[in-house]
């Protein structure tokens, strides 16, 4: 019995030599495996993405802005802390801050979304604070009442 230096070659009952074919399949079950784990991944990260400062948004009935760009988003929590995004700053450095983000271009388009349990008059300190700065495109950011609110203020309205 011969041992042959090449394992592709293998002996027939015969005797003679014979090659093996080429192996065609392509096995993808590892290709599978490393699609489904970073499927995975990215649906448990994709929402930690989105989250934001918790704010608790008032209920206003009006029709939807479409907008093409992000704009930028000042956010005044139930405490009256002040943030841009994400990002906490003091009221005093907000001007600067806004500035120093958009490279002083007042056409930015800027989103104030504030806590409804907050004192208007720290709403209205952060909006003076934004136009003092040259920014004229400010806009107030509510939450779209329920089905059931609209309702019950539609029959509140008809009863009187």
């Amino acid at each position: 019995m011969s041992l042959s230096a090449n394992p592709s070659v293998r002996k027939s009952k015969r005797g003679r030599r014979e090659r093996s074919r080429p192996m065609s399949d392509i096995n993808v079950t590892p290709f599978v495996d490393v699609m489904l784990v970073l499927l995975v991944v990215f649906m448990v990260t994709a929402p930690l993405l989105t989250i934001g400062v918790p704010v608790d948004l008032p209920k206003v009935s009006t029709s939807l802005m479409q907008e093409p760009d992000e704009p930028l988003t000042i956010s005044v929590n139930s405490e009256g802390t002040i943030f841009i995004q994400d990002s906490e700053i003091l009221l005093d450095k907000l001007g600067f801050r806004l500035i120093a983000i958009t490279n002083a271009n007042p056409e930015i388009r800027i989103f104030v979304k504030a806590d409804r349990a907050i004192d208007y008059g720290r709403v209205m300190e952060v909006m003076g604070a934004v136009n003092r700065v040259g920014f004229k495109k400010v806009a107030l950011i509510t939450e779209m009442p329920s089905q059931s609110n609209t309702q019950k203020s539609n029959r509140k309205r008809a009863k009187k």
